[in-house]
């Protein structure tokens, strides 16, 4: 272990832990706040109570029981937000089938793997969305459908696939999802009372794809006891009650729009507002303005987005008291801008991964601006972080880096289908090793400085992308930049840095390398500078994750360093 105290932490518990499945936690708001608003979907015109959105849900329920599914059972739902991802995430729950999250940005060979990993016997789809055309991509690899009868597909691609529930328009061998529901109040509660009464809390309920910023998804496999006290303990943290109205951007697929805005709404009695199927800047403010949201989560390019728009002040939004900025690190300066100029003075930063559920640590309110931009808070309530030597094992010192790892409520029962990943990643006494490196100072903040797989070896020295990017930054006409390494026939490595300048600004390879000179080692000096023009130039998952292996491959070719690549995996 380090020098002085160990980075070790636990979170206070100042609210207990919610044993409870998700559907009877829904149950527990409808009781207290029959006639609040739960959800409101602008763009579709749909305004639900809780006691409406309840009803709804066992409708759905139901007509799901009827056509087969039962506990334990995979349903996918491939879709952008909508009122029906919400409706299915809480009907599955209350049968405890276990809902499987697609990414609506996953094409046929991604959607094939998900949907085979997992053995989905059922899937929820949207008929279209702009250029997704999700029935035909799906056809593509069931092409066997049209001639099934609903319920009775029989793909050779994908044998466990029975089910298919379309969400809008009409095709053959395909259930309805308005029909579903319609065919759930034909059923008796008491079918349903029969398929919950053996439900329990630590059930497994949601598998979840990561984001695939290296190779190939793993399904994160997630109980109600999980992520529905994951979304409370985020909710308390920021103070939510039923008063509360959430306006949420991010997409439903992820724990972000998942947990840390759905169950944190509902666990509260808060209301969840929807305002657009995918992410537009210009719908948000129209909904924080016209719903008067309280709150608003989002990635830090859309509070940029945001934050950009020509006609920002002809929006009201004196009704944002707090929201999460999450899922990459936050420039200061839009920090700043999010409280002087959105009225967010309580907005907060989150970190964590799916694999916990997700979020293991999170800034309080009441903590300065320093903290917010410059670390990603405290451990979270019930939740136990430690730092450890990623070679050794051992924790180390505060203020020393190492890897982060957690041990809770709020790690993951595995990954589905893959023990040799799962013991790679949780070890025998329950400690997630997250990949993550970070640094912990005396008072419990984090700082996050890098990742294991990310650290750059030029010629033997270890080089951290976030350290780099953290200096580069402070470049006053730098909007934002991400650090990678590329191969190199002489050390191994080199750095690459993409640079965004900010609007009007124009920065060449000289004035970078210039303005790093004699302020950092000339061996962290990036040697090659690339130069983007819009955020939407940086390789990205939809939640706003940086794709460095992308970035990695446009590099060896434009760099032409083919020859260098080959030697480093020889």
């Amino acid at each position: 272990m380090g020098s002085g105290r160990p980075s070790y932490d636990h979170g206070t518990v100042d609210t207990p832990l919610l044993y409870m499945t998700i559907g009877e936690c829904l149950q527990r708001s409808v009781e207290k706040y029959p006639e609040r608003e739960s959800l409101v979907s602008l763009h579709q015109e749909v305004r639900l109570t809780y006691s409406q959105f309840d009803a709804l849900t066992d409708r759905l329920a139901k007509g799901l029981l009827k056509i087969g599914v039962k506990k334990g059972d995979r349903v996918g739902i491939w879709a952008v937000n909508c009122w029906e991802w919400v409706a299915t995430q809480f009907a599955t729950s209350k049968i405890g089938a276990i809902l499987v999250n697609i990414n609506p940005a996953y094409r046929t060979h991604e959607l094939k793997y998900a949907l085979e990993q997992s053995g989905t016997e059922t899937l929820v789809l949207m008929h279209s969305f702009k250029t997704s055309l999700y029935y035909e991509m799906l056809l593509e690899l069931c092409p066997e459908l049209p001639g099934s009868a609903p319920g009775a597909l029989e793909a050779a691609a994908l044998p466990a696939l029975k089910n298919v529930v379309l969400i809008g328009g009409r095709e053959e061998g395909v259930f309805r999802f308005d029909e579903i529901v319609e065919d759930g109040k034909e059923m008796p509660d008491e079918d349903l009372r029969g398929a919950s009464i053996d439900l329990d809390p630590d059930d497994d309920i949601n598998i979840q794809y990561t984001s695939g910023t290296t190779g190939f998804p793993k399904g994160v496999t997630l109980t109600h006891f999980n992520i529905l006290n994951n979304g409370y303990h985020v909710s308390q943290v920021m103070r939510f009650t039923e008063r509360d109205r959430l306006c949420i951007p991010v997409p439903f697929y992820h724990c972000f729009g998942m947990v840390m805005s759905n169950l944190a709404c509902v666990s509260t009695g808060a209301t969840m507002v929807i305002p657009c199927p995918i992410f537009e800047p210009v719908p948000v403010f129209e909904a924080v303005e016209k719903e008067k949201c309280t709150a608003l989560h989002g990635v830090p390019t859309m509070f940029i987005a945001e934050l950009n728009l020509p006609d920002f002040d002809k929006y009201d939004l004196s009704t944002l008291r707090t929201g999460i900025m999450a899922g990459a690190p936050c420039p200061i300066q839009t920090m700043e801008e999010v409280i002087a100029k959105m009225n967010m003075n309580e907005v907060v930063i989150a970190y964590g991964q799916t694999e916990a559920s997700p979020v293991t640590t999170m800034t309080r309110i009441e903590d300065s601006l320093e903290r917010r931009v410059s670390t990603v808070g405290r451990v979270m309530p019930w939740q136990e972080l430690k730092i450890v030597d990623p070679v050794t094992g051992g924790v180390v010192g505060r203020g020393e880096q190492g890897e982060l790892c957690f041990r809770g409520y709020h790690v993951m029962s595995r990954y589905y289908n893959n023990p040799e990943a799962t013991a790679d990643t949780v070890d025998g006494s329950r400690w997630l090793h997250s990949g993550d490196l970070g640094t912990m100072d005396e008072e419990g903040y984090v700082k996050i400085t890098g990742r294991i797989k990310e650290m750059v070896i030029r010629g033997g020295e270890n080089l951290y992308p976030r350290e780099i990017e953290e200096f580069v930054l402070t470049h006053p006409k730098v909007m934002d930049v991400y650090v990678l390494g590329v191969p190199d026939a002489k050390y191994g490595e080199e750095l690459m840095a993409w640079v965004l300048p900010k609007e009007g600004e124009a920065l060449t390879d000289e004035d970078m390398k210039a303005f790093c000179k004699g302020k950092i080692a000339h061996f962290k000096v990036p040697k090659y500078w690339k130069f983007v023009t819009t955020t939407e130039d940086f390789p990205m998952t939809v939640t706003g994750k940086i794709q460095k292996f992308k970035m990695r491959e446009t590099a060896i070719e434009e760099l032409g360093l083919e020859e260098a690549s080959k030697i480093e995996t020889a």
